[in-house]
């Protein structure tokens, strides 16, 4: 058995899906929402007998090893070393080379090593600015160690330096740490005299930094990591990796503008807490929160580009079937300045009365239009409200909605039912229905038997040699799936699902992943229940034949060849007593 197949062997599916995503028992599988593409229905599934997940919606699946490199962006080496770790399994030294992988870790390796580096300088000699700064920020020296933040030197080359002995040219330049010089083939650091925040993926590798400028001429305010090997910054939420435990734990998410304000909101007791890496919002960050609640709290800063900022990222978390509440702090201060000047308990309980989306969207639309005729009233409806409550996805949820900001704002509500029904383009902005498993015409005895001949080894060697007999397993949708099998078993007997899917047409991996995700049973035949499938089957084929050969009398007898006709006859007649008797 080679390293991967023994960390599949000994690593449980349901168990590593379940630290990303939650999961709920449907039978034989597990099932939940698929963290590979939008969805609000279900169509993402594992099933731990094979060890294996499927989506229905977006056709992702794999082993565990293939969930984890797709949900952590790495390469094949790192998610098996990753699952080997977790789980206490010694990891063997590498023969063969991934080019890939080596130029991962090189990068990893240099991020750890600047991030070390950084933090030693802002608690050296040149960091004395930088400490007064955080002081007055109201950050203790234990809180920024515990992000890890640090200092970049001011000079041009400093990091350079440390690392030209050790680092190629090539590995320099992959990094994102340096710049290229103009006039020659030297590098300079591209982080200098900053107040630096490192970036970390779920695993809690340092992936990238974000760096503050201390002085006010120099621009930007805040100068981000570009994109490298290793850091995709539209991936990534800054803090994920400490908050996940707290969103699952406390099903609610915080979502804040900028690095210092989540440091202030953890620090304040608030550890589910996220934001996003100096870019706007995208779909995968928000899959990201999703996976580990469905409940968020906006939290931006209260200026009018937060409010903005606050609707544009809202209208992408009703499209992932988040529920939202929005908090706008009073006086025109961010989380950060907030806690510093009114307390953590203050901050916690404006939380907890933090408002729904949609009742913050109408006090906005009364701010913009004014509440003082029905007209107004209702213009802030049309123009604020209705785009974003046409955005949910559930006919039911969406009318209640409705109604409730319709009441909120001292409109009638069957006025705004009436007026919402009948907008033009609105059926064809309602979200689209989620992709659900396809249908299939496999048989309950059919999919039976593909978990059965997929899942145990056994059995498979009792029912092979007699189920490629008989026509009536011929004639099953799922016989080339049989066949496959069947053909597989004279090369490896005990052969496993992953290697009978290598042999499969794309066609028929759709079929198989169908045939063996389409119910909630997990069952499979024992080695009784197998002998007794074959009578069965066999007694099936003989009805065939019977049939078969009825048909075949009727025209022999219409034809007058009377000499087949009574050669049928006896055959009939024998298949009959087989079948009362069911005699060989």
């Amino acid at each position: 058995m080679d390293f991967a197949e023994q960390v599949k062997a000994q690593v449980d599916i349901v168990q590593t899906v379940r630290e990303y995503l939650p999961l709920r028992k449907a039978g034989g599988r597990f099932v939940g929402l698929c963290p590979f593409h939008s969805e609000k229905t279900p169509s993402f599934g594992v099933n731990p007998a094979l060890g294996i997940y499927k989506c229905f919606g977006c056709g992702a699946g794999g082993d565990v090893i293939k969930f984890v490199q797709t949900i952590d962006a790495c390469t094949f080496w790192e998610a098996l070393t990753a699952l080997a770790e977790r789980n206490g399994i010694p990891v063997p030294q590498r023969k063969d080379r991934d080019p890939e992988s080596e130029v991962r870790a090189v990068i990893f390796e240099m991020y750890e090593e600047a991030s070390r580096v950084y933090a030693q300088n802002l608690y050296g000699p040149q960091g004395t600015d930088a400490r007064e700064y955080l002081k007055k920020r109201g950050l203790t020296s234990a809180v920024a160690q515990q992000f890890l933040l640090g200092l970049s030197d001011a000079s041009w080359d400093a990091l350079h330096k440390r690392f030209a002995s050790r680092y190629s040219p090539e590995e320099m330049e992959d990094s994102g740490l340096f710049g290229k010089r103009e006039s020659d083939s030297g590098f300079y650091d591209k982080f200098r005299g900053r107040l630096m925040f490192p970036i970390h993926n779920e695993a809690g590798k340092v992936i990238g930094f974000g760096g503050r400028a201390l002085r006010p001429d120099d621009e930007p305010k805040y100068l981000n990591s570009p994109e490298t090997a290793i850091y995709k910054k539209s991936n990534v939420l800054y803090n994920l990796h400490r908050a996940k435990e707290s969103i699952r734990k406390g099903d609610r998410v915080i979502l804040v503008e900028g690095y210092m304000d989540v440091i202030g909101v953890f620090a304040a007791g608030v550890k589910n807490v996220v934001a996003s890496c100096g870019t706007a919002l995208t779909n995968t960050q928000v899959r990201n929160m999703k996976r580990f609640s469905l409940n968020a709290v906006v939290n931006f800063d209260p200026d009018n580009a937060g409010g903005n900022a606050t609707e544009r990222s809202i209208q992408m978390l009703i499209d992932e079937g988040m529920h939202m509440r929005v908090l706008e702090l009073e006086g025109g201060l961010d989380p950060d300045e907030y806690i510093r000047e009114r307390g953590a308990d203050e901050y916690i309980a404006r939380l907890d009365r933090s408002l729904n989306y949609f009742i913050w969207l109408a006090d906005r639309a009364r701010k913009k239009f004014g509440s003082g005729s029905a007209e107004a009233r209702m213009q802030g409806y049309d123009q604020l409200l209705l785009p974003a409550i046409r955005r949910i996805h559930d006919p039911l949820e969406r009318a209640s909605v409705a109604t409730e900001v319709a009441d909120y704002l001292g409109l009638d509500r069957n006025l705004v039912l009436t007026e919402f029904r009948k907008i033009p383009g609105q059926k064809a902005q309602r979200m689209p229905p989620q992709a659900t498993q396809p249908e299939n015409n496999i048989s309950v005895r059919e999919r039976l038997l593909l978990r059965t001949l997929v899942q145990h080894p056994e059995v498979r060697q009792i029912l092979l040699p007699r189920l490629t007999g008989y026509a009536t397993v011929r004639s099953l949708i799922t016989w080339p799936l049989i066949e496959a099998i069947d053909a597989l078993m004279e090369e490896d007997p005990s052969f496993g699902y992953q290697l009978l899917e290598t042999r499969l047409s794309e066609e028929l991996k759709a079929l198989l992943s169908s045939a063996l995700f389409a119910d909630h049973s997990g069952e499979v035949l024992s080695t009784e229940q197998a002998v007794v499938f074959l009578n069965i089957v066999e007694a099936d084929d003989r009805e065939l034949q019977y049939r078969q050969v009825q048909r075949e009398l009727q025209t022999a007898e219409r034809s007058g060849n009377l000499e087949e006709a009574m050669r049928l006859m006896q055959l009939a007649g024998e298949l009959r007593r087989r079948i009362r008797f069911g005699s060989a």
